[in-house]
Protein backbone atom coordinates (compact mmCIF):
# COMPACT_ATOMS: atom_id res chain seq x y z
CA UNK A 1 0.00 0.00 0.00
CA UNK A 2 2.70 2.09 0.74
CA UNK A 3 4.64 1.59 -2.11
CA UNK A 4 1.30 2.43 -4.56
CA UNK A 5 0.91 5.90 -2.76
CA UNK A 6 4.52 6.24 -3.00
CA UNK A 7 4.85 9.71 -6.06
CA UNK A 8 8.24 9.14 -8.23
CA UNK A 9 10.56 11.77 -8.99
CA UNK A 10 10.46 11.68 -12.39
CA UNK A 11 6.24 12.45 -12.16
CA UNK A 12 7.23 15.38 -9.57
CA UNK A 13 9.69 16.68 -12.10
CA UNK A 14 6.50 16.38 -15.09
CA UNK A 15 4.35 18.47 -12.85
CA UNK A 16 6.64 21.18 -11.82
CA UNK A 17 7.24 21.31 -15.88
CA UNK A 18 4.15 21.45 -16.99
CA UNK A 19 2.84 24.10 -14.42
CA UNK A 20 6.23 26.06 -15.83
CA UNK A 21 4.86 25.93 -19.23
CA UNK A 22 1.73 26.79 -18.53
CA UNK A 23 2.49 29.81 -16.42
CA UNK A 24 5.46 31.21 -19.03
CA UNK A 25 2.55 30.39 -21.78
CA UNK A 26 0.01 32.81 -19.71
CA UNK A 27 3.03 34.93 -19.54
CA UNK A 28 3.44 35.38 -23.04
CA UNK A 29 0.27 35.64 -24.15
CA UNK A 30 -0.34 38.62 -21.10
CA UNK A 31 2.89 40.82 -22.46
CA UNK A 32 1.81 39.90 -26.05
CA UNK A 33 -1.42 41.74 -25.18
CA UNK A 34 0.02 44.47 -23.61
CA UNK A 35 2.94 44.77 -25.74
CA UNK A 36 1.46 47.62 -27.74
CA UNK A 37 0.81 49.63 -24.31
CA UNK A 38 3.67 48.99 -22.58
CA UNK A 39 5.99 50.33 -25.79
CA UNK A 40 3.69 53.30 -25.36
CA UNK A 41 4.14 53.92 -22.17
CA UNK A 42 7.78 53.39 -21.83
CA UNK A 43 7.58 55.79 -25.15
CA UNK A 44 5.94 58.45 -22.71
CA UNK A 45 8.35 57.73 -20.22
CA UNK A 46 11.40 58.15 -21.61
CA UNK A 47 10.11 61.41 -23.22
CA UNK A 48 9.54 62.80 -20.16
CA UNK A 49 5.93 62.74 -20.20
CA UNK A 50 4.74 59.85 -17.98
CA UNK A 51 1.48 58.40 -18.14
CA UNK A 52 0.15 55.68 -16.41
CA UNK A 53 -0.30 52.25 -17.84
CA UNK A 54 -3.74 51.90 -16.81
CA UNK A 55 -4.93 54.98 -18.25
CA UNK A 56 -3.23 53.94 -21.44
CA UNK A 57 -4.97 50.77 -21.05
CA UNK A 58 -8.33 52.75 -20.29
CA UNK A 59 -8.21 54.63 -23.60
CA UNK A 60 -8.37 51.22 -25.59
CA UNK A 61 -11.44 50.11 -23.85
CA UNK A 62 -12.72 53.40 -24.46
CA UNK A 63 -12.51 52.87 -27.83
CA UNK A 64 -9.79 56.24 -27.88
CA UNK A 65 -6.94 55.34 -30.10
CA UNK A 66 -3.59 55.42 -27.52
CA UNK A 67 -1.20 56.00 -30.06
CA UNK A 68 -2.83 58.82 -31.51
CA UNK A 69 -3.12 60.32 -27.74
CA UNK A 70 0.50 59.71 -26.20
CA UNK A 71 1.69 60.80 -29.72
CA UNK A 72 -0.18 64.18 -29.60
CA UNK A 73 0.78 64.61 -25.93
CA UNK A 74 4.52 64.20 -26.44
CA UNK A 75 4.17 66.30 -29.08
CA UNK A 76 2.47 68.92 -27.05
CA UNK A 77 4.98 68.90 -24.21
CA UNK A 78 8.21 69.04 -26.32
CA UNK A 79 6.91 72.22 -27.69
CA UNK A 80 6.70 73.47 -24.39
CA UNK A 81 2.53 73.53 -24.36
CA UNK A 82 2.55 71.41 -21.60
CA UNK A 83 -0.94 72.67 -19.68
CA UNK A 84 -2.79 70.70 -22.36
CA UNK A 85 -3.44 67.31 -20.20
CA UNK A 86 -4.43 63.52 -21.63
CA UNK A 87 -8.16 63.76 -20.31
CA UNK A 88 -8.21 67.55 -22.80
CA UNK A 89 -6.56 65.23 -25.85
CA UNK A 90 -9.23 62.33 -24.73
CA UNK A 91 -12.03 64.58 -24.51
CA UNK A 92 -11.62 66.42 -27.54
CA UNK A 93 -11.52 63.15 -29.59
CA UNK A 94 -14.59 62.00 -27.77
CA UNK A 95 -16.09 65.26 -28.89
CA UNK A 96 -15.19 64.51 -32.63
CA UNK A 97 -12.51 66.46 -33.26
CA UNK A 98 -9.27 65.60 -35.07
CA UNK A 99 -6.64 65.46 -32.37
CA UNK A 100 -3.36 65.50 -34.79
CA UNK A 101 -4.87 68.60 -36.98
CA UNK A 102 -5.34 70.83 -33.95
CA UNK A 103 -1.73 69.59 -32.12
CA UNK A 104 -0.14 70.69 -35.20
CA UNK A 105 -2.10 73.91 -35.56
CA UNK A 106 -0.77 74.75 -32.17
CA UNK A 107 2.76 73.94 -32.58
CA UNK A 108 2.82 76.19 -35.44
CA UNK A 109 0.76 79.05 -33.87
CA UNK A 110 3.15 78.43 -30.94
CA UNK A 111 6.32 78.78 -33.42
CA UNK A 112 4.98 81.58 -35.25
CA UNK A 113 3.98 83.76 -32.19
CA UNK A 114 0.40 83.51 -33.23
CA UNK A 115 -2.36 83.55 -29.98
CA UNK A 116 -3.78 80.68 -30.04
CA UNK A 117 -5.43 78.72 -27.02
CA UNK A 118 -6.28 74.82 -26.57
CA UNK A 119 -10.42 76.26 -26.02
CA UNK A 120 -9.91 78.28 -29.64
CA UNK A 121 -8.39 75.49 -31.84
CA UNK A 122 -10.49 72.69 -30.51
CA UNK A 123 -13.70 75.25 -30.63
CA UNK A 124 -12.59 76.28 -34.51
CA UNK A 125 -11.99 72.23 -35.25
CA UNK A 126 -15.40 71.11 -33.64
CA UNK A 127 -16.91 73.60 -35.94
CA UNK A 128 -15.70 72.32 -39.28
CA UNK A 129 -13.17 74.35 -40.16
CA UNK A 130 -9.51 73.15 -41.19
CA UNK A 131 -7.24 74.98 -37.53
CA UNK A 132 -4.36 73.36 -39.54
CA UNK A 133 -4.90 75.20 -42.78
CA UNK A 134 -6.22 78.62 -41.06
CA UNK A 135 -2.64 78.79 -38.66
CA UNK A 136 -1.01 78.05 -42.64
CA UNK A 137 -2.79 80.81 -44.03
CA UNK A 138 -1.93 83.09 -41.16
CA UNK A 139 1.80 82.45 -41.56
CA UNK A 140 1.71 82.68 -45.46
CA UNK A 141 -1.52 84.82 -46.85
CA UNK A 142 -3.32 83.34 -49.34
CA UNK A 143 -4.32 84.78 -52.65
CA UNK A 144 -8.13 84.90 -53.72
CA UNK A 145 -9.36 85.25 -57.26
CA UNK A 146 -12.18 87.47 -57.50
CA UNK A 147 -14.62 86.73 -59.13
CA UNK A 148 -13.64 83.00 -58.71
CA UNK A 149 -14.82 81.33 -61.50
CA UNK A 150 -13.08 83.16 -63.97
CA UNK A 151 -15.21 85.51 -65.45
CA UNK A 152 -15.15 89.55 -65.02
CA UNK A 153 -16.63 91.93 -62.84
CA UNK A 154 -18.92 94.25 -64.62
CA UNK A 155 -19.56 98.19 -64.02
CA UNK A 156 -20.50 101.15 -65.55
CA UNK A 157 -19.28 104.52 -65.77
CA UNK A 158 -20.91 108.05 -65.06
CA UNK A 159 -20.70 108.68 -69.00
CA UNK A 160 -22.01 105.20 -69.69
CA UNK A 161 -18.81 103.04 -70.90
CA UNK A 162 -18.68 99.81 -69.25
CA UNK A 163 -15.33 98.67 -67.91
CA UNK A 164 -15.06 94.90 -66.95
CA UNK A 165 -11.96 94.05 -64.47
CA UNK A 166 -10.43 90.79 -62.72
CA UNK A 167 -8.96 91.32 -59.13
CA UNK A 168 -6.94 89.52 -56.74
CA UNK A 169 -6.96 89.56 -53.30
CA UNK A 170 -4.39 88.66 -50.93
CA UNK A 171 -5.72 87.50 -47.18
CA UNK A 172 -4.83 86.17 -44.18
CA UNK A 173 -7.01 84.11 -41.60
CA UNK A 174 -8.31 86.16 -38.63
CA UNK A 175 -8.37 83.44 -35.69
CA UNK A 176 -10.03 85.52 -33.45
CA UNK A 177 -13.03 85.30 -36.27
CA UNK A 178 -12.64 82.19 -37.73
CA UNK A 179 -16.02 80.92 -35.16
CA UNK A 180 -18.82 82.84 -36.84
CA UNK A 181 -17.01 84.90 -39.42
CA UNK A 182 -18.15 84.94 -43.10
CA UNK A 183 -15.77 82.83 -45.22
CA UNK A 184 -14.06 83.02 -48.69
CA UNK A 185 -17.30 83.52 -50.94
CA UNK A 186 -18.72 86.79 -48.61
CA UNK A 187 -14.98 88.64 -49.15
CA UNK A 188 -15.60 87.71 -52.88
CA UNK A 189 -18.66 89.44 -52.71
CA UNK A 190 -18.12 92.38 -50.97
CA UNK A 191 -14.77 92.81 -53.33
CA UNK A 192 -17.10 92.99 -56.32
CA UNK A 193 -19.69 95.05 -54.81
CA UNK A 194 -17.21 97.53 -53.76
CA UNK A 195 -15.49 97.42 -57.33
CA UNK A 196 -18.60 98.21 -59.12
CA UNK A 197 -19.61 100.98 -56.55
CA UNK A 198 -16.15 102.51 -57.05
CA UNK A 199 -16.16 102.23 -61.13
CA UNK A 200 -19.83 104.01 -60.81
CA UNK A 201 -18.25 106.52 -59.13
CA UNK A 202 -16.18 107.31 -61.37
CA UNK A 203 -16.74 110.20 -63.64
CA UNK A 204 -15.38 108.51 -66.96
CA UNK A 205 -14.14 105.45 -67.87
CA UNK A 206 -10.75 106.90 -68.44
CA UNK A 207 -10.44 107.69 -65.09
CA UNK A 208 -10.51 104.41 -63.95
CA UNK A 209 -8.30 103.06 -66.69
CA UNK A 210 -5.61 105.76 -66.14
CA UNK A 211 -5.54 104.96 -62.64
CA UNK A 212 -6.63 101.20 -61.51
CA UNK A 213 -5.27 102.02 -58.13
CA UNK A 214 -7.52 104.18 -57.12
CA UNK A 215 -10.19 101.38 -56.78
CA UNK A 216 -8.37 99.18 -55.21
CA UNK A 217 -7.86 102.36 -52.56
CA UNK A 218 -11.94 102.80 -52.29
CA UNK A 219 -12.74 99.23 -51.58
CA UNK A 220 -9.94 98.98 -49.05
CA UNK A 221 -11.45 101.86 -47.26
CA UNK A 222 -14.51 100.54 -46.70
CA UNK A 223 -13.15 97.60 -44.34
CA UNK A 224 -14.80 94.74 -46.21
CA UNK A 225 -13.11 92.05 -44.24
CA UNK A 226 -15.54 93.51 -40.48
CA UNK A 227 -17.13 90.01 -39.47
CA UNK A 228 -14.82 87.81 -41.80
CA UNK A 229 -12.54 85.09 -41.46
CA UNK A 230 -10.14 86.71 -43.12
CA UNK A 231 -7.79 89.95 -42.90
CA UNK A 232 -7.85 91.98 -46.42
CA UNK A 233 -3.91 92.78 -46.95
CA UNK A 234 -3.94 94.05 -50.17
CA UNK A 235 -6.69 94.04 -53.42
CA UNK A 236 -5.15 94.51 -56.79
CA UNK A 237 -6.47 95.16 -60.02
CA UNK A 238 -4.73 92.52 -62.40
CA UNK A 239 -7.00 93.12 -65.93
CA UNK A 240 -9.20 95.84 -66.93
CA UNK A 241 -10.98 96.64 -70.45
CA UNK A 242 -13.70 97.85 -72.39
CA UNK A 243 -16.99 96.90 -72.70
CA UNK A 244 -20.25 97.90 -74.63
CA UNK A 245 -21.38 101.51 -74.35
CA UNK A 246 -24.33 101.33 -72.08
CA UNK A 247 -25.37 105.06 -72.23
CA UNK A 248 -25.60 104.98 -75.92
CA UNK A 249 -27.47 101.84 -75.64
CA UNK A 250 -30.05 102.85 -73.14
CA UNK A 251 -30.18 106.54 -75.05
CA UNK A 252 -31.21 104.36 -78.40
CA UNK A 253 -34.05 102.53 -76.50
CA UNK A 254 -35.19 105.61 -74.60
CA UNK A 255 -35.70 107.15 -77.83
CA UNK A 256 -37.02 104.31 -79.73
CA UNK A 257 -39.49 104.16 -76.66
CA UNK A 258 -40.23 107.29 -77.18
CA UNK A 259 -41.41 106.69 -80.76
CA UNK A 260 -43.66 103.90 -80.01
CA UNK A 261 -45.23 106.37 -77.32
CA UNK A 262 -45.72 108.60 -79.94
CA UNK A 263 -46.94 106.96 -82.59
CA UNK A 264 -49.64 105.56 -80.31
CA UNK A 265 -50.49 108.75 -78.91
CA UNK A 266 -51.13 109.80 -82.85
CA UNK A 267 -52.68 106.88 -83.51
CA UNK A 268 -55.18 107.33 -80.10
CA UNK A 269 -55.84 111.01 -81.81
CA UNK A 270 -56.71 110.00 -85.23
CA UNK A 271 -58.71 107.29 -83.73
CA UNK A 272 -60.61 109.51 -81.78
CA UNK A 273 -60.94 111.84 -84.47
CA UNK A 274 -62.36 109.40 -86.75
CA UNK A 275 -64.76 108.30 -84.00
CA UNK A 276 -65.84 111.92 -84.07
CA UNK A 277 -66.23 112.27 -87.47
CA UNK A 278 -68.49 109.34 -87.81
CA UNK A 279 -70.63 110.70 -84.14
CA UNK A 280 -70.59 113.93 -86.57
CA UNK A 281 -72.07 112.47 -89.51
CA UNK A 282 -74.70 110.32 -87.70
CA UNK A 283 -75.45 113.80 -85.99
CA UNK A 284 -76.62 115.31 -89.50
CA UNK A 285 -78.45 111.79 -90.59
CA UNK A 286 -80.49 112.58 -87.81
CA UNK A 287 -81.11 115.90 -88.17
CA UNK A 288 -81.89 115.05 -92.11
CA UNK A 289 -84.27 112.92 -90.81
CA UNK A 290 -86.20 115.10 -88.69
CA UNK A 291 -86.17 117.60 -91.47
CA UNK A 292 -87.51 115.07 -94.00
CA UNK A 293 -89.91 114.77 -91.40
CA UNK A 294 -91.30 118.44 -90.94
CA UNK A 295 -90.97 119.11 -94.64
CA UNK A 296 -93.44 115.73 -94.99
CA UNK A 297 -95.75 117.28 -92.12
CA UNK A 298 -96.46 120.86 -94.26
CA UNK A 299 -98.67 119.21 -97.03
CA UNK A 300 -100.59 117.46 -94.36
CA UNK A 301 -101.03 121.08 -92.28
CA UNK A 302 -102.04 122.88 -95.71
CA UNK A 303 -104.67 120.17 -96.56
CA UNK A 304 -105.82 120.41 -92.53
CA UNK A 305 -105.71 124.55 -93.09
CA UNK A 306 -107.77 123.84 -96.28
CA UNK A 307 -110.49 122.02 -94.68
CA UNK A 308 -110.75 124.31 -91.49
CA UNK A 309 -111.15 126.85 -94.27
CA UNK A 310 -108.17 128.93 -93.26
CA UNK A 311 -106.38 128.53 -96.45
CA UNK A 312 -108.10 129.64 -99.69
CA UNK A 313 -107.47 128.56 -103.29
CA UNK A 314 -105.62 132.14 -103.95
CA UNK A 315 -103.15 131.17 -100.90
CA UNK A 316 -102.50 128.52 -101.85
CA UNK A 317 -101.66 129.77 -105.99
CA UNK A 318 -99.03 132.48 -104.08
CA UNK A 319 -97.82 129.87 -102.22
CA UNK A 320 -96.91 128.36 -105.45
CA UNK A 321 -95.62 131.22 -107.15
CA UNK A 322 -93.19 131.90 -104.65
CA UNK A 323 -91.64 128.71 -104.24
CA UNK A 324 -91.19 128.43 -108.14
CA UNK A 325 -89.55 131.91 -107.74
CA UNK A 326 -87.37 130.27 -105.37
CA UNK A 327 -86.68 127.48 -107.57
CA UNK A 328 -85.55 130.00 -110.25
CA UNK A 329 -83.29 131.87 -107.86
CA UNK A 330 -81.50 128.99 -106.78
CA UNK A 331 -81.04 127.94 -110.77
CA UNK A 332 -79.63 130.78 -111.45
CA UNK A 333 -77.00 130.71 -108.26
CA UNK A 334 -75.73 127.87 -109.23
CA UNK A 335 -72.25 127.51 -110.87
CA UNK A 336 -72.18 127.05 -114.69
CA UNK A 337 -70.56 123.40 -114.62
CA UNK A 338 -73.60 121.99 -112.25
CA UNK A 339 -76.07 123.86 -114.57
CA UNK A 340 -74.98 121.97 -117.51
CA UNK A 341 -74.33 118.51 -115.61
CA UNK A 342 -72.21 116.18 -117.23
CA UNK A 343 -71.68 115.90 -121.18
Amino acid sequence: MLNFLQISPDTVNFGFYFIAFVIALILIIIISILGKFLSLWFQAFVSGTPIPLFNIIGMSLRKIPPRIIVNARINLFKAGLKEISVADLETHFLAGGHITNVVEALIAAEKANIPLDWRRATAIDLAGRDIKDAVATSVNPRVIDCPSHGSYITGVAKDGIQLNCRARVTVRTNIAQLVGGATEETIIARVGEGIVSAIGGSDTHKQVLESPQKISKLVLEKGLDASTAFLILSIDIVEINLGENIGAKLRTDQAESDIRIAKAEAEKRRTMAVAMEQENLAKVRDMEAKLVEAQAAVPLAMAEAFRSGRLGIMDYQRIQNIQADTDMRKSIAKPENETKGPN
